[in-house]
């Protein structure tokens, strides 16, 4: 059986970003969330605060590693398999890559080691400004990366010369029409993500019978923070839904499962798509909803994929939309059950601590699952009208590439297992909350830092 590299390609590339997704999404928020306990402490002088800084500055700190090595990781596939997509567009995206590196990581990789470990080594004043620059420089560069990704799939600001592109203004490359949309969304997907980790690990405390002054704080902080963030979430997504008609028609009518040009189109909650018959075998609809939802009116117009000369596989757009989706509709139905039982100091109830709890990395799936939607919904295209994904495949042999896929597939796997085993395992340990002194329980946490530090 003859090998498709391409195939393989991107089956590799779809592993990495799937793994690589995961990090950023609980860094990015878990920083500033970080300093909201460092501020807390500072104002209140209470170490319960402290304790739950130390606890998940452990969890940034393992999430930051990782994902700093499957980010490399990534990288180097656009040399090895997909060398087209810096020979057209490097111009562009070489130097972004280049700003994410200058002014987000080495300010992330420089101040993370006072973060760490410099509490009563340093300033108080020094320590908290660490974990100011760490959690800025997690944004930062989130920035520069989706620039690039926005760039991809609005991109705008350049001119095409010898079949290389070359910016024309920096300012349209970098706010690009999709942009703003696509940042707000997945920072609010990382402040959900980080906000379902800390409530979660903190649920997991509580059915261990560990009602800490740290673990409730922090149970209160990730609540309230998805509560506050969920719909935030549902109007960025809508904002952003209206952006993808405009600039890509196409992914939008996959990710609503619409064949036809129609008005007053239904909304397709669940359905079969069937590209060879180009029809949805099975179909579950709410008459004129989506027409209302997309254009604000009943008898709207939603142009269907038949309509388009090429568009995105569908099934795969369809349902990781769907699944999106249903996770953020859970999510609020659990953290505002969660606020409300929270503000009226009712008693936390098992199941909503066990929900909590298997909600733990529920953010991580869906921000997978809306990458899913944005990356295969802008198929076949690697950067939007300009270069196919095809194009940029490189000279790679089948063989090399499922050698190579076999190899992240199994490291990936047992990464994920280890980092979530490790999590748990780090939150059911009796230092995390406990009946320790608060003070002792601080230098203790500082201590085991230290220790860790010097064995590197």
């Amino acid at each position: 059986m003859e090998l498709d590299p391409f195939l393989l390609s991107r089956i590799q590339f779809a592993a990495n970003i799937t793994f690589h997704i995961m990090f950023p999404s609980i860094t990015i928020a878990m920083g500033w969330i970080l300093l909201f306990f460092k501020v807390r402490y500072n104002i209140t002088r209470d170490q319960a605060w402290m304790q739950a800084y130390f606890f998940f500055t452990k969890v940034f700190a393992l999430s930051f590693a990782v994902g700093v090595v499957s980010g490399v990781t990534m990288s180097f596939q656009f040399g090895t398999n997909w060398p087209g997509f810096m020979l057209t567009v490097g111009n562009i995206a070489g130097p972004l890559l280049a700003y994410e590196v200058l002014t987000a990581f080495f300010l992330e990789a420089t101040f993370l080691g006072i973060m760490l470990f410099g509490f009563r080594r340093v300033p108080d004043w020094l320590h908290t400004l660490a974990t100011i620059l760490v959690a800025l420089g997690t944004t930062a560069s989130a920035f520069w990366i989706l620039v690039l990704n926005s760039w991809m799939h609005t991109p705008a600001g350049f001119e095409m010369i010898d079949g290389q592109a070359h910016v024309t203004s920096w300012m349209e490359v970098i706010f690009n029409p999709s942009m703003p949309y696509r940042l707000t969304h997945m920072l609010l997907a990382s402040g959900l993500t980080a906000s379902f980790l800390v409530a979660g690990l903190s649920a997991f405390r509580i059915l261990r019978d560990d009602r800490a002054a740290a673990v409730m704080k922090a149970l209160k902080t990730g609540v309230y923070l998805a509560a506050i963030l969920i719909p935030l979430q549902m109007f960025a997504g809508h904002e952003h839904g209206l952006n993808t008609k405009e600039y890509q028609p196409a992914k939008l009518a996959a990710m609503e499962g619409a064949w036809e040009t129609r008005r007053g189109a239904p909304l397709v909650l669940f359905a079969l798509p069937d590209e060879s018959e180009r029809a949805n075998d099975f179909a579950l609809e709410i008459p004129y909803l989506a027409s209302l939802v997309v254009t604000h009116e009943l008898d709207g117009e939603i142009r269907g994929l038949n309509e388009f000369e090429t568009h995105p596989p569908v099934a795969p757009v369809f349902f990781a939309f769907r699944l999106m989706v249903g996770i953020g509709l859970l999510m609020l139905a659990v953290s505002w059950l969660g606020s409300y039982l929270l503000l009226r100091d009712r008693a936390l109830p098992e199941y909503w601590l066990l929900a909590l709890v298997g909600m733990t990395f529920m953010g991580c799936v869906a921000t997978v699952a809306g990458w899913y939607v944005t990356e295969i919904g802008r198929q076949p295209w690697l950067v939007h009208g300009v270069l196919t994904v095809h194009d940029a495949l490189g000279p790679v042999s089948g063989g090399m590439v499922l050698s190579t896929l076999l190899v992240y597939l199994g490291i990936y796997a047992f990464l994920t297992v280890a980092f979530i085993a490790t999590l748990f395992y780090m939150a059911g340990k009796a230092g995390y909350g406990g009946e320790r002194d608060p003070e002792r329980q601080a230098m203790v946490g500082e201590e085991r830092m230290t220790v860790i530090g010097a064995a590197e």
